[in-house]
């Protein structure tokens, strides 16, 4: 069992939970998740909470390779506003910003955000660890190389979970000294992995256990999915989702990052009742 510090609110992670993705932007990888206006993210984020999403995952920047890269300033005008609602209308739900910027995390937590999610484990913005200390919320820690622009050119390692774990104690270690309390682990599948590591890493994934922090897997619909299923885009990549999601499950993960909360649901559903067995 996991217990963070969310702004003062305690997230108990006694068996796995979601988090809803919700992307303010017009160019995310899933057309579907994209929500260009307040009304749509807030409706979009009842749905999820409706369905067993605990906590709801905002973005303002698209990540996959083929994306551009936004400002900070950018970032915040697509996303304050739809903090700031989704806190007053759903004042319970827990609240994730999707961002690489600290002046965006800060601005976001002050906004009504509870956790910190950075896909570049602060290494994109130096001031990043600071200042999720300072905010006394939780960091998701991210592993990538390189940036969303270069991350494919950087698939090369000695030995990729154990390169991974490195990576994790030397951030554990950064976090805590700055003061960071609570720290969530993603090993970033789909950034600077290929098919075969992808996989290999949803299979290893109860190493991080070592580690003794919360694990997120995020995967829903990503390309290595419907690639490997020879399939056109990620509107054919549900059912490899779950199926993958399953896996994570069985293998440690405690927190999944989805699209598709209902179906994420009774993924978790299946999964308790089997370990109850």
């Amino acid at each position: 069992m996991y217990t963070l510090n969310c702004n003062g609110r305690l997230l108990v992670i006694e068996k796995p939970i979601i988090m809803g993705i919700i992307n303010a932007t017009p160019d995310s990888f899933f057309k579907d998740s994209r929500q260009t206006t307040i009304q749509t993210a807030v409706e979009q984020a009842e749905k999820m909470t409706k369905e067993g999403a605990v906590i709801i995952d905002i973005g303002g920047q698209s990540t996959h390779p083929k994306s551009s890269l936004q400002t900070a300033a950018t970032e915040m005008e697509r996303i304050i506003p739809v903090i700031t609602q989704i806190r007053k209308t759903l004042p319970e739900v827990f609240i994730s910003v999707d961002t690489f910027y600290a002046s965006v995390a800060k601005a976001a937590v002050e906004a009504g955000a509870d956790i910190v999610n950075d896909i570049s484990g602060g290494n994109l913005d130096p001031k990043m660890i600071e200042t999720v200390a300072n905010l006394h919320v939780p960091y998701i820690c991210m592993h990538m190389q390189g940036t969303p622009q270069t991350m494919q050119k950087y698939t090369s390692y000695e030995d990729i979970c154990l390169d991974i774990v490195d990576y994790f104690i030397k951030k554990a270690t950064l976090a805590k000294e700055a003061g960071i309390i609570d720290m969530i682990i993603d090993p970033g599948i789909g950034f600077s992995k290929n098919i075969q590591q992808n996989f290999l890493l949803i299979k290893q994934l109860s190493i991080f256990q070592i580690l003794h922090k919360p694990i997120l897997l995020g995967i829903s619909r990503k390309s290595f999915l419907y690639k490997t299923l020879q399939k056109e885009n990620a509107s054919e990549a549900l059912n490899a989702t779950t199926a993958m999601h399953m896996a994570g499950l069985i293998n440690g993960a405690n927190i999944l990052r989805v699209h598709d909360v209902a179906a994420a649901q009774e993924c978790i559903t299946l999964y308790n009742a089997y370990m109850a067995s």
